[in-house]
């Protein structure tokens, strides 16, 4: 398709302005790298020289005696716990088991148990007799002693685990027992 000479003159016109456009963007944009680079070296040189040392110094006095401190807490308060859990609290439970073994072993003994049924079975031959002479409606027979002893197990372990989570719950001042400075003078007696 051929263009006429007025259409190829605005053309090769218009081609100049676009080329000149071009480079006038290239411009812009290369002074606006130039600018660029320069803020970030002011915006690095500003943080290396002001913000850093803020920072490295509010660091210093005030987050890392604070972690120091907690951490200081924290492992008294687990210490304390553990001394009160192995001097209070296993040896109320030890003591609580050490009772209910103890009752089980007397039961278990034969001897014993003979004994105590021949007891019962006495004890509900009398009855039973002193309800036939007195003309009394017949008596029946009591629980064993099994009951009563499986009872007594149960309120031992009641009563230790009680007491142990009683001291462990309760309130002690004598946990958090300030440090004395070891320069200063000893109050006078």
């Amino acid at each position: 398709m051929e263009l006429s000479r007025k259409r190829q003159r605005e053309l090769k016109k218009l081609r100049r302005q676009a080329g000149d456009v071009w480079d006038e963007q290239r411009e812009v944009l290369e002074r606006a790298a130039s600018i660029l680079r320069d803020a970030s070296r002011q915006a690095a040189s500003v943080a290396r020289e002001d913000v850093a040392p803020r920072v490295r110094d509010t660091y210093e006095k005030r987050i890392v005696p604070g972690v120091e401190a907690g951490v200081g807490s924290v492992r008294h308060a687990a210490s304390a716990t553990r001394d009160r859990f192995v001097d209070d609290v296993m040896p109320a439970v030890t003591g609580a088991i050490g009772s209910a073994i103890a009752v089980l072993d007397v039961a278990r003994d034969k001897r014993i148990r003979d004994a105590i049924r021949q007891v019962s079975a006495s004890g509900r031959d009398l009855a039973t007799r002193a309800g036939q002479k007195v003309g009394l409606i017949e008596v029946k027979p009591s629980p064993g002693p099994g009951r009563y002893i499986l009872i007594g197990l149960g309120v031992v372990a009641t009563a230790a685990i009680a007491y142990a989570a009683w001291q462990t719950l309760r309130a002690d001042d004598d946990l958090w027992v300030e440090e004395v400075d070891p320069d200063a003078e000893a109050p006078a007696v």
